[in-house]
């Protein structure tokens, strides 16, 4: 049994920064590829301004300074560029053009690079040089219009979309699918991946919705954001939440006979007025215990009814626990990689200093 991590060997080059590039890298990191972040000499990423965001991001990488608006420091990572596999960066279109290494001067170097852009709105399309963040991409996909309760505006929450599902995971989808392309044909790849697109890609449902339609459901209005009673979030008596994902008919039986209401069953799993007597019936049980009574009552029951947690009690969470998803570093929690392997090992490494590893790398 192999206990090599999967990516070794593969040499990635980041100019990334913030949020969406570094996590993409964070994964390829911790799958075994060498992740060399190329940073400013004065102050790096920007992210180094908030560290605790920068340490759950950056783990398992090396850090080199270059300043790319010189020409001895181009022609530095130039010089890296001929063992690379992988450069990723996120500045809008053109500014690597304007560095003098885009992909067209980079692939003359290494014609087997593999040459990611991770922006907002991609290298072509009328947006392509507009600035944003994680909400104007989500915004502009749609995304949020979709989410939040009826009724009500809509919500952003607290993680990230765009920047992390419609970004970098797809991103590093693309890059591992052009690593494997290069090797079998010698060529490499420019990967344009535009976060308003990987978002918009990603809503599958409420395009199938507007299939057969012809619109979107109103905010809210989907069977599967909240408008059906038996797939819904309840308040409970301590003013807490559980998740009731009792969607199909056997789940919600199990649910009504281990509550001892029966007379659920015989409500309607309707969407709008109609549904309302089972939603107001749901509703009220749900506010008869606490959420942790809820839990100890149905969760182990076969029913999808399941408690609302904070971040503290997911930390402490046996099943958590179990996976090993969480992990100390220097005292304090990182993410490991969610993926396990029967065959390979994933690593989970401290985030480097600014130029940590200038000797190593670069000679200086």
């Amino acid at each position: 049994m192999s206990l090599n991590p999967l990516l070794a060997g593969i040499r990635v080059l980041d100019l990334s920064r913030l949020l969406p590039g570094p996590f993409a890298t964070l994964y390829l990191a911790q799958l075994g590829a060498e992740v060399i972040k190329i940073e400013e000499p004065n102050g790096g990423d920007y992210a180094r301004l908030t560290p605790e965001m920068f340490e759950v991001v950056n783990g398992g990488k090396k850090s080199v300074t270059l300043d790319l608006r010189k020409a001895e420091d181009v022609a530095a990572f130039k010089e890296l560029v001929k063992s690379a596999d992988v450069v990723i960066e996120s500045f809008r279109p053109d500014v690597m053009g304007k560095l003098g290494c885009d992909y067209e001067t980079l692939r003359a170097i290494n014609p087997k690079l593999v040459f990611a852009s991770l922006t907002g709105y991609g290298h072509t399309g009328p947006y392509r040089n507009r600035p944003g963040h994680d909400m104007n991409y989500r915004g502009y996909a749609g995304e949020l219009s979709q989410t939040g309760a009826a009724g009500d505006a809509p919500s952003a929450g607290n993680f990230q979309v765009a920047d992390l599902a419609g970004g970098a995971l797809t991103c590093v989808v693309g890059i591992l699918a052009a690593v494997i392309g290069a090797r079998a044909s010698g060529q490499g790849s420019f990967v344009d991946v535009a976060m308003m697109d990987g978002t918009l890609a990603l809503q599958v449902l409420t395009l199938a919705g507007m299939r057969s339609t012809g619109k979107p459901a109103p905010r809210g209005g989907d069977i599967l954001s909240g408008a059906t009673p038996n797939y819904r979030i309840y308040e409970t008596a301590d003013g807490k939440h559980v998740a009731c994902g009792a969607l199909e008919y056997k789940f919600f039986a199990n649910v009504c006979q281990m509550v001892g209401r029966p007379d659920l069953l015989k409500l309607p799993f309707a969407v709008g007025p109609k549904g309302e007597p089972l939603r107001q019936g749901l509703a009220e049980l749900f506010k008869s215990k606490t959420r942790d009574e809820w839990e100890a009552l149905l969760a182990d029951g076969d029913s999808c009814v399941s408690a609302i947690l904070d971040m503290d009690e997911v930390l402490a969470n046996p099943q958590v626990q179990a996976r090993g998803i969480v992990q100390q570093q220097n005292g304090k929690p990182v993410f490991a990689n969610p993926i396990q392997f029967s065959h390979a090992r994933t690593l989970n490494g401290a985030s480097p200093k600014l130029g940590e590893h200038n000797q190593e790398i670069l000679g200086r």
